[in-house]
């Protein structure tokens, strides 16, 4: 819906606005709009420690309860309190591949709904509909579900069969486009905009002080003649007491840094090996095509590459035993295609005399994934105009291989392009890109405030805040909504509170502390 028709008075200042629409804020959307969840009567949960702490407080909804209280002694697979608190309460006891059902229920109380609006580029679902649309997600199906509509039914009236309890990233971008509409949420969504600048504005006299987004709108204009549209982008500028940061990590794609990473045949993301293969650039005949990374997506072009018999080389910096690595972390009958990856990175690695792919053989003398070689333990040194890369090991022996193309395929940063240095004061480590992995955003745990923020009232969920997986991005939603809440019963921010006594227990602990 175009910003424009929305019902903004100008001078007016809105509740809150998110940036990015995507599964974070589509989730934190639900929750503003009136959705709370409270703890089904009789209700069960494995955990009895927090079975018990959520027995005290039946009739209070989620959103009201003291959420560091109910995280306490909680493990899980996230490092944000909070996450793993909704993901055990959604999902109880699923790292185990049990399958309990959830002690929340959901109701639908309208006077809870804070206004909002949530901003993004494209449609509804964000990053996941310029993902690769045949591939199966890593998450099984019911981690990558938001609440109230669940993603395996909807699956089932879209297609017969649930291939491994996995879906793909087409029918997960459907399916989150189809969950605003589902849900009433589309009157709070602004799409086709971008957000260039967001500031603080402290308020002079008379004035509240708030923060201040601006941006462009992209909107359908006057038919030509010719039958095109012609399309102009309209600027905008939105004043809002509450900015909540759900962009994501997958804007820039992370880069090396080193000599030639600007030639032609260097790429950087897995859409150019595709349009490559569109092209019929590669073939079994082709020179090598080299991947440098160890991820999913570095994982998922070696397949493509290996499903043309095109060969590969494959350099990546770890030891393919490094229990960091995300191969080492899934199960192998839930992801066949992975553990396939890896088992070439073991079985076919570089030696002391180089060799073409082509004719790589494994430990035992023959070749059982023909066309492949890695590299484990090496980075790149440079990428020559002839198309040759030159590769270091760890103990200093460099390779020189010849390519028809190469594939940089180490990760991404968020664009935050409209915050001052791009956001890098509000890290963890300011003086490194903001990375999900390994420099995210420095939050309030329990109420995902930004510490650093000029101002109050500007949090961070998602990706920017180390949370990959859809499965565990919700208790950001879920940490922020109870903060949001609670200012509007007038009780101040959990980031405020030195010392509580809530719900008949008292605390005496010290929070950080998000200040102009």
């Amino acid at each position: 819906m175009a910003l424009c028709d929305k019902d903004i008075v100008p001078g007016e200042v809105l509740p809150v606005v998110v940036i990015g629409n995507g599964p974070s804020g589509i989730c934190l959307s639900y929750l503003l709009s009136g959705y709370a969840p409270y703890l089904q009567r009789d209700a069960w949960h494995p955990n009895p420690l927090l079975s018990s702490k959520l027995g005290e407080n039946t009739n209070k909804s989620l959103l009201e309860q003291d959420l560091e209280y109910l995280c306490e002694g909680l493990e899980g697979r996230s490092t944000n309190p909070v996450a793993v608190l909704f993901d055990s309460l959604l999902l109880p006891d699923s790292d185990f591949g049990l399958d309990h059902a959830s002690p929340l229920s959901w109701r639908y109380e309208p006077e809870r709904a804070t206004p909002h609006l949530v901003l993004g580029r494209g449609p509804p679902g964000g990053a996941w509909h310029a993902m690769e649309g045949s591939m199966l997600t890593l998450s099984l199906a019911n981690w990558m579900e938001l609440p109230g509509l669940k993603l395996k039914e909807w699956l089932r009236e879209k297609r017969r069969n649930l291939r491994n309890d996995r879906a793909t990233p087409a029918e997960i971008a459907s399916y989150y486009q189809h969950y605003v509409t589902q849900m009433s949420l589309g009157q709070s969504f602004a799409c086709g905009t971008t957000v260039t600048a967001l500031t603080w504005q402290p308020g002079r006299e008379g004035e509240e002080p708030c923060w201040r987004v601006t941006g462009q709108q992209r909107s359908e204009g006057e038919e030509l003649e010719d039958g095109h549209t012609l399309r102009q982008d309209v600027p905008f500028s939105i004043s809002a007491q509450n900015v909540v940061l759900a962009t994501g990590t997958h804007d820039i794609p992370a880069r090396l840094e080193v000599e030639g990473e600007t030639l032609p045949y260097v790429c950087h993301s897995f859409w150019e090996l595709e349009a490559a293969i569109s092209r019929g650039e590669l073939s079994q005949s082709s020179d090598p095509i080299l991947v440098v990374g160890a991820g999913l997506t570095a994982a998922d072009a070696v397949l493509a590459a290996h499903h043309l018999n095109t060969p590969v080389y494959h350099a990546f910096r770890r030891s393919v035993t490094d229990p960091g690595l995300i191969f080492n972390q899934l199960p192998k009958l839930l992801y066949p295609e992975y553990h396939k990856v890896h088992q070439m990175m073991s079985q076919q690695q570089h030696s002391s005399t180089p060799q073409a792919p082509t004719t790589a053989l494994g430990p035992s003398g023959s070749a059982p994934y023909t066309g492949y070689l890695s590299f484990p333990r090496h980075r790149v040194v440079a990428f020559r105009p002839d198309r040759k890369c030159v590769l270091e090991s760890d103990s200093g022996q460099r390779s020189v291989l010849q390519v028809s193309m190469a594939l940089v395929l180490i990760g991404s940063h968020p664009n935050l392009s409209f915050l001052p240095e791009g956001g890098r004061s509000l890290s963890l480590d300011p003086d490194q890109p903001i990375s999900c992995r390994r420099n995210p955003l420095e939050v309030d745990p329990f109420t995902h405030q930004v510490v650093g923020a000029e101002g109050p009232g500007l949090y961070a969920m998602g990706p920017l805040v180390g949370e990959n997986f859809v499965r565990f991005l919700k208790g950001g939603a879920l940490a922020i909504a109870s903060d949001l809440s609670r200012k509007q019963r007038g009780e101040g921010s959990g980031a405020e509170l030195s010392e509580s006594c809530r719900d008949g227990h008292v605390e005496d602990r010290q929070t950080e502390t998000c200040v102009s």
